[in-house]
């Protein structure tokens, strides 16, 4: 599918690796500028952004922990100097998995950390901006169908971090921005998938023979994509890759 994005700019947060440097590839091949956003991984960032440049368009580095308030001011500094205006914001950074860190640490990435980029970045959202929240079918789900229980807090978490996002549509609407949400099945060759299967041997490929083959980082990120350039269909629109059964 062919998208205009000429002249137009992109945040995506966790650009470093799997569907955040997918979705930022694409979005540049679509004609969009990128501002790629990264915790620690800076190499693995300057390479997404030099595949960017390569298709003729700009790419801002931003780092960031997303959950430290004194990062959300400096990335919003640095799209308003290099930018002036944010025409799409994809919120693809989660996480919960990782070893060592707080037992709140999902909620504070997956809720508190969402709200917190949107609070700085949306005076910087253009008029008939785009606002796309990534989540998983086990999260988007989360309470009406079974997860597999080394998800469940992470499921829990970005199920309020969607939630809280869906209560700001009339304050999202003021400023002109529309909330698109996709929602994947498990994704093939991520790193959530790898991360599951050593918790919780099998998991995986019970998943992957309940529905057959899995969405692929490209498929996935070909949809947020299109959500992100989609104007017209009504902000809180959701969006599914792969089976929902």
């Amino acid at each position: 599918m062919a998208f205009d994005l000429h002249d137009t700019t992109a945040l995506v947060t966790g650009t470093s690796r799997g569907i955040g440097a997918e979705v930022a590839c694409q979005l540049a091949a679509h004609g969009a500028n990128v501002v790629v956003n990264f915790r620690s991984k800076a190499p693995r960032a300057e390479e997404v952004a030099a595949t960017i440049r390569t298709r003729g368009r700009r790419a801002t580095l931003a780092q960031a922990d997303l959950t430290l308030a004194d990062d959300l001011a400096h990335m919003a500094h640095v799209v308003a100097s290099e930018h002036q205006q944010l025409d799409m914001l994809i919120l693809n950074a989660s996480g919960g998995l990782e070893k060592g860190k707080s037992v709140d640490y999902a909620m504070q990435l997956n809720l508190t950390a969402q709200l917190g980029i949107v609070d700085v970045l949306l005076p910087l959202m253009a008029h008939g901006s785009r606002l796309v929240f990534v989540t998983s079918h086990w999260a988007h789900f989360y309470g009406q169908q079974p997860v597999i229980e080394a998800y469940a807090p992470i499921a829990a978490s970005k199920k309020a971090g969607e939630d809280a996002l869906r209560m700001r549509i009339p304050a999202l609407a003021a400023h002109g921005v529309l909330l698109r949400v996709v929602s994947g099945d498990v994704i093939d060759g991520t790193i959530t998938p790898k991360l599951l299967e050593r918790m919780q041997p099998g998991a995986i490929d019970i998943r992957r023979a309940q529905v057959g083959a899995l969405p692929t980082i490209a498929d996935f990120a070909r949809a947020i994509v299109a959500a992100a350039a989609d104007s017209i269909s009504p902000s809180g629109q959701t969006t599914f890759v792969g089976s929902t059964e």
